[in-house]
């Protein structure tokens, strides 16, 4: 069974809906027992920084989340999901997990593009994710293929080497990160495409085995 943890972080049922068209059963939970019996854990997440680590520890479910990562069970964040697994993030003033070295920064709000066009924040809309580490979550996905965004905060990894992928968006910034039986997208598989769904279908069937 994969667990979708369900921290009040909303965008469970989505996930849960993507996991079962392609033919892999789920259950949205935030039960310790669950969780712990689970071979994958997915950790989705939309909302503020702040307000999703005030849950996760309310309900406990920062503490599984690590004991489950230590234990080698095959993790995967999206979105704030990502977010809260570094050090600290700029929105709410909000220490997080420190699962990732690292920060999370506001785009700037004076971005252009190369034509001199103001771009908007939130970045939302798809875009192109180039994969810089091989990886068995992203086999598969052709190269530039677009995913689909929404965010105005942006993870800056402190060492490249937990750097998967990268999006331009004003800036070259972190769109996918990845930490031994950990993999994190701040893009949605579930509402990109067949992409995402290949990136789903990669990480259901993944063991949670990556070396560099």
């Amino acid at each position: 069974m994969i667990a979708i943890l369900d921290y009040r972080a909303g965008n469970l049922t989505s996930v849960a809906r993507a996991l079962n068209y392609i033919g892999f059963p789920s259950r949205i939970t935030h039960s310790h027992e669950e969780i712990q019996r689970a071979e994958r854990i997915i950790f989705p997440g939309v909302g503020a920084a702040g307000k999703s680590m005030e849950n996760l520890r309310e309900l406990g479910l920062d503490e599984v989340l690590r004991e489950r990562l230590d234990a080698g069970v095959p993790v995967l964040g999206i979105c704030v999901g990502l977010q809260v697994l570094l050090d600290y993030s700029e929105e709410n003033d909000t220490p997080c997990l420190g699962i990732i070295p690292g920060r999370v920064r506001r785009f700037p709000s004076d971005m252009r593009t190369t034509g001199g066009e103001s771009l908007k924040i939130p970045h939302m809309g798809w875009n192109a994710v180039a994969f810089t580490r091989d990886h068995p979550v992203f086999e598969k996905i052709p190269a530039a293929s677009e995913f689909y965004f929404v965010h105005s905060y942006y993870p800056d990894p402190g060492d490249s080497r937990h750097m998967a992928g990268t999006t331009e968006y004003g800036i070259t910034f972190a769109s996918a990160v990845a930490q031994g039986n950990l993999v994190a997208v701040q893009f949605h598989p579930e509402k990109s495409g067949p992409p995402g769904l290949q990136l789903l279908k990669n990480f259901c069937r993944w063991n949670g085995t990556f070396s560099r």
